[in-house]
């Protein structure tokens, strides 16, 4: 029951406060995000806890892991930024995205450069580390328990992808070749974390990839909203 709850709820709720809230007051998309994070991150502890009564057990960090997850990221992050700086900025693929990105920071009340870089910060940093305890420590640990190891990696990527595609649609549409080829990218990078994990036992390395394509991202999305007609941020 928690696997199954545990696929969907994060897509539900990016839906309730990226597109079901958009146009909302800024208190209450971030209430909505709040609210709803709290509950998604919540979830795998108590159920581990007061359900399987197991102690939640964490690894340490391996420097072998640590190198693995970094070149990792690094790779995905530098083949982000050659496409963008030499395809997909000067074809004007990223124009309207650009746009739909300036409107939905201004929604969640995000004005100046300082706070834009706090968010960055708080994503890259700490939602990173929680989406891999949750993605990997927990659904796909739960899942890997079942011995079918290659099914295991397969349904928490796919599952780990979806949320992702609310917010790649709003940005490109659903009919976009573009919104779907970057969802194949987040199941490939679901995967290989997923992979990193199960070897080393340990959320280190998959972190510090996720952590660094995630800084990526947003320095991508800084560049794109600062070409906006509204201007750089301040």
């Amino acid at each position: 029951m928690a696997i199954a709850v545990s696929l969907v709820l994060p897509t539900a709720v990016t839906w309730i406060y990226f597109v079901a809230l958009e146009g909302a007051p800024p208190w209450l998309q971030q209430g909505a995000f709040s609210i709803g994070k709290t509950i998604q991150f919540l979830l795998p502890v108590v159920w581990v806890l007061l359900v399987q009564r197991r102690r939640p057990k964490f690894a340490g960090p391996q420097i072998r892991d640590l190198i693995e997850g970094a070149l990792f990221g690094l790779l995905v992050a530098a083949l982000m930024g050659v496409m963008y700086v030499a395809w997909l900025k000067p074809s004007g693929h990223f124009d309207q995205a650009a746009v739909e990105a300036r409107q939905k920071i201004a929604g969640f009340g995000i004005a100046s450069l300082p706070a834009f870089i706090a968010m960055a910060v708080f994503y890259s940093g700490l939602h990173s580390l929680l989406e891999e305890y949750y993605w990997r420590w927990f659904v796909f640990g739960q899942l890997a328990r079942s011995k079918n190891l290659s099914l295991a990696i397969m349904v928490s990527s796919v599952a780990f992808s979806a949320h992702h595609v609310l917010v790649l649609a709003k940005y490109f549409g659903w009919d976009s070749p573009l919104m779907w080829l970057f969802v194949v990218g987040v199941i490939i990078g679901g995967g290989v974390w997923a992979w990193l994990y199960h070897r080393s036992g340990s959320l280190w390395g998959p972190w510090v990839g996720h952590a660094i394509v995630d800084a990526a991202i947003f320095a991508i999305g800084l560049d794109l909203v600062n070409s906006t007609p509204a201007g750089p941020l301040g």
